[in-house]
């Protein structure tokens, strides 16, 4: 599985979710279009504004005609290959709980991860690389809220958890070994340790984290084999950089990433993880000053190394094995944020995401938001029934993938979660 989070919370009445009402409505009040919205919960309340139609062009794309915003000229192309939900919602308008929220299914820190979920349930089909890798943004804007939280294995043992690559410089420290040691000779500091900590983990069988931290020595002197070749993509050919957009100035950096994820794949991780834009604002998709900027940018550094990432799963056969979703933390309001640019504000009530590859039914939408987009309306999906589609498309039953602690059986999706069997081919 490869995630594209979009971090910030994309306005879904701005990329896949077109609503001609709001050019209706434009410059109205909210409570003018239905009285009972008399507050947009938003997390800026002194700054809520009036209804604001999209500031781009919508136009049917594809053979299923999909409505799609002029800014993903790339991604217009691939919609037959994927699955909108319309009516996504969440509980929470602030940035960490709600990044928490779509990463571990709880609006608190301490749980683990779908990353985590899904390794622990299938394990990973390479034994030299990570099962779960996770990439953050490579201009200086640095990680999303919560940073490494969101890519815990929480009360999973900690092989679980996702690995990190840098986004400059070496993406994971000693990856190469000091020129003064051997094979041989780390293989023989490695031995020496497990004979150490054997006796040590026999008597506390119970402590994973000692488990956990034998593995990674392991994982880490295997990776210095496999790892530098598997990262290394200007070995692919001039045809595949310019498939993805790497040398592009605009998008290069993605473009990179979502090409080392399809050779991360391609060799048996399991899941791989790439956050769009940093922590907030103007540095990620949080568009609360001037969404047509914001949103424009963003698009312009993900639309084509997506689309490419698509284009390639598909020509190699690996999108009908590989799900890739699209989604962020939550959607944007309707209303505009007054600024001298306009933004949007937060919007938990309603956000849009897509899913491909992997067993998904191409071409369809499912759910819809009110006339506006500021509420989900019709067939409503919760972020723990996105989570239940995620682990069925992967072979999983949410429902008995669990882990015992604390006398409890935990479940990424808690007590609840229903798989959305119309998005199914």
């Amino acid at each position: 599985m490869i995630w594209i989070f979009v971090n910030g919370g994309p306005s879904h009445v701005d990329t896949w979710d077109y609503k001609p009402e709001l050019e209706k409505w434009d410059g109205k009040t909210i409570r003018e279009f239905a009285p009972e919205f008399s507050n947009t919960t938003g997390f800026f309340k002194d700054s809520v504004g009036n209804l604001m139609k999209s500031p781009f062009e919508f136009s049917a794309r594809g053979e299923c005609g999909k409505m799609v915003s002029s800014i993903f000229p790339h991604l217009g192309e691939h919609v037959d290959k994927m699955a909108f939900i319309h009516s996504g919602y969440t509980e929470s308008n602030n940035h960490s709980p709600a990044l928490f929220a779509m990463n571990t299914g709880l609006a608190r820190m301490g749980f683990p991860c779908v990353g985590s979920w899904v390794t622990y349930g299938l394990g990973s089909e390479s034994r030299d690389l990570p099962g779960f890798v996770v990439m953050s943004d490579p201009k200086g804007r640095g990680l999303p809220k919560g940073h490494a939280a969101n890519w815990s294995a929480g009360f999973l043992p900690g092989v679980y958890q996702g690995t990190h690559l840098r986004p400059t410089g070496d993406p994971i420290d000693n990856l190469h070994r000091p020129a003064t040691v051997t094979n041989e000779s780390q293989r023989r500091q490695l031995d020496l340790l497990g004979r150490l900590n054997r006796p040590h983990r026999e008597r506390y069988g119970a402590e994973s984290d000692l488990a956990a931290r034998i593995e990674s020595f392991e994982l880490a002197y295997r990776m210095q084999q496999s790892a530098p070749e598997t990262l290394d993509i200007d070995s692919e050919p001039a045809s595949i950089h310019q498939l993805y957009g790497v040398g592009d100035e605009k998008c290069d950096h993605f473009a990179r990433q979502c090409l080392m994820a399809r050779r991360l794949v391609e060799r048996g991780v399991r899941f791989v993880q790439i956050y769009s834009g940093g922590m907030e604002n103007q540095r990620s998709w949080d568009g609360h000053n001037d969404i047509k900027g914001n949103h424009q940018q963003f698009a312009d550094e993900t639309d084509k190394p997506v689309a490419g990432l698509l284009a390639d799963l598909a020509q190699r056969g690996l999108l009908q094995d590989t799900l890739v979703i699209w989604c962020g933390e939550f959607g944007r309001l309707p209303v505009a944020q007054i600024a001298a640019n306009p933004g949007r504000d937060h919007n938990p009530h309603c956000f849009s995401a897509w899913l491909a590859g992997g067993g998904v039914r191409g071409g369809v939408s499912y759910g819809e938001s009110d006339e506006i987009g500021y509420k989900a309306a019709v067939n409503r999906v919760h972020l723990n029934d996105l989570h239940a589609t995620i682990l069925h498309l992967l072979g999983m039953d949410h429902e008995r993938l669990t882990y015992r602690y604390q006398g409890r059986e935990f479940r990424l999706t808690d007590v609840a979660g229903e798989v959305i069997q119309p998005i199914l081919a």
